[in-house]
């Protein structure tokens, strides 16, 4: 493979590297807002905090929460082959994950920021055998660091959505360089394989959404049992995964329903936990009664707006509330996963903007497994629907279950299409 990269690329890594010593300013920063922690933060500078294991090793990378939580069945499975297998994670809420659910055989660090340096000294301690990129967290230094050094590169669930495909579009020579680095990328949908090849990626196999194989989130029997307890018969609704903006508006939602559904809680999950003691500001301007769970706080019989600041903690709140509105939705992020409440029978809202997760939506819509709510008017009406009629929600909720469990079996095509690279590491041979 030439290493003449394209001008984008060779503009990229000169600029990344003339800006490695803003780095250590910009990473303080950042932990003095909770997003680093600081035991840990030479990680992102490449320093391993762990010894590398003897034999092969196989290098998960993974952006956040969603990603990692998506690939834990392929992580179990890889590991029970008696395979080190090295996860990294760029957000400390998805640490905690890690060190709650990995195997015993993985080994969790962040993954260094996209420096030349860094990535270099990352990868002179690790040494993987194989390399697994988890979506599209497509940062350039890495993937070429990675490549300069033969290791076999495989994209997991691939995805690449219209609007990314849109800005890669302006870069064709830098992104088809990148691409091209890869042994095999394996997309979630036809969409995203194609979107994938256009952009040209060389060899693309079409595996489904590892998210449709994660069994429902887990949740503490304890703590369910004691915050059912707190609230009592009380009429509860959710909204999950929000982001700034739809908090609001399932106060105002709170607001108007109350009157209708005498008692009525609403537990509002933020995506980002630190944005908790913001969303109980938002409800007392609103003249409503909040209280956190981060706090160690349950809610009583005034509470009015349950906050659930906490990471790991969506399980619980899908088995408490009969009716989920899943956020990013309502505002232009996207949307986040609808799969895990569909899976617990939880009749799903979702607002217009799901490009995310488009596929997953449009068959959930079709098969009136999930509603669209386009504004907080209709929001506010489907949610009384809902609760109002128990035989229509039930309806939703098992129409939803019933779809993601027939969309599911991409855990196994991606255990198939990584089988060679599996079986030429156990034999103790890199692949070339």
């Amino acid at each position: 493979m030439s290493e003449r990269l394209p001008a984008a690329l060779r503009l990229y890594r000169l600029i990344s590297t003339a800006a490695r010593p803003l780095a250590p300013i910009a990473l303080s920063m950042r932990q003095r807002r909770g997003k680093e922690p600081a035991q840990r933060i030479l990680e992102r500078r490449g320093r391993a905090s762990r010894k590398r294991p003897s034999g092969g090793v196989i290098w998960l990378h993974a952006a956040s929460v969603g990603e990692l939580a998506s690939v834990l069945p392929l992580i179990e499975r890889i590991a029970a082959r008696n395979v080190s297998i090295l996860v990294t994670t760029g957000t400390v809420t998805s640490s905690g994950l890690a060190e709650e659910r990995l195997p015993r055989n993985a080994t969790h660090q962040f993954a260094p920021v996209d420096v030349p340096r860094y990535v270099r000294r990352f990868l002179d301690h690790w040494q993987p055998d194989l390399a697994l990129f988890v979506e599209s967290d497509l940062w350039p230094n890495r993937i070429i660091e990675a490549s300069r050094r033969r290791i076999p590169m495989i994209m997991i669930n691939g995805r690449l959505s219209e609007n990314s495909y849109s800005r890669w579009r302006r870069l064709p020579a830098a992104i088809t360089d990148l691409l091209r680095r890869f042994d095999l990328c394996l997309a979630r949908t036809p969409g995203d394989a194609e979107r994938l090849s256009a952009l040209g990626a060389p060899r693309i196999v079409t595996a489904g959404d590892l998210k449709l194989d994660v069994p429902p989130p887990p949740c503490d029997d304890m703590k369910l049992t004691d915050l059912r307890a707190a609230i009592g018969d009380r009429p509860v609704v959710a909204a999950a995964s929000t982001h700034n903006g739809e908090e609001r508006l399932m106060i105002e939602a709170h607001r108007q329903l109350r009157a209708q559904f005498p008692g009525l809680l609403t537990l509002i999950a933020p995506r980002h936990p630190e944005r908790g003691a913001s969303v109980t500001v938002q409800a007392g301007a609103a003249g409503l009664s909040a209280r956190l769970r981060s706090r160690g706080e349950l809610p009583t019989p005034a509470t009015d707006i349950y906050v659930a600041d906490t990471v790991g903690e969506l399980g619980l709140i899908y088995r408490i509330a009969p009716v989920v509105f899943v956020g990013g939705s309502l505002v232009r992020h996207g949307g986040q996963n609808p799969i895990e409440p569909a899976k617990l029978g939880v009749a799903v809202l979702h607002g217009p903007h799901t490009w995310n997760f488009a596929d997953i939506y449009n068959a959930l819509d079709a098969a009136r497994g999930a509603e669209r709510v386009d504004d907080a008017p209709r929001l506010t009406a489907s949610l009384a629907a809902l609760m109002a009629e128990t035989a229509a929600r039930q309806r939703l909720a098992e129409s939803g279950r019933a779809t993601v469990m027939a969309l599911s079996g991409a855990l196994e095509r991606t255990l198939n299409a990584i089988e060679p690279y599996l079986m030429e590491l156990s034999l103790g041979r890199r692949h070339a």
